[in-house]
């Protein structure tokens, strides 16, 4: 185990929430934006620029620690498997010659 997973795992758990809680929000400002206020006009871009801008910094440590969780998928493979490699080989039991 590496000690630096700990804090990598508690900034991806940090990001994640705050990505959820923006997006809940931006599903909010969709519901409030004008009818008239559509993919492509000033209003509903507008507000999406806004909503990328406040997201980056969260799946920018995404990108950075990410990878965290691969090397710990690893690990936990390598340690399942490590038993049935360190176990002892059967015992031969050497038959009697008549």
């Amino acid at each position: 185990m590496q000690s630096r997973w700990v804090y990598q795992l508690g900034v991806l758990r940090d990001a994640l929430d705050r990505l959820e809680e923006l997006h809940e929000r931006w599903l909010a400002t969709q519901d409030a934006l004008p009818a008239t206020a559509t993919p492509g006009t000033a209003d509903f871009d507008d507000a999406l620029a806004e909503h990328h801008a406040e997201s980056w910094s969260y799946l920018d440590d995404w990108a950075t620690h990410g990878s965290a969780l691969r090397d710990i998928n690893c690990v936990a493979r390598q340690a399942r498997s490590l038993p049935s490699l360190l176990a002892p080989l059967p015992v031969r039991r050497a038959t009697a010659r008549t």
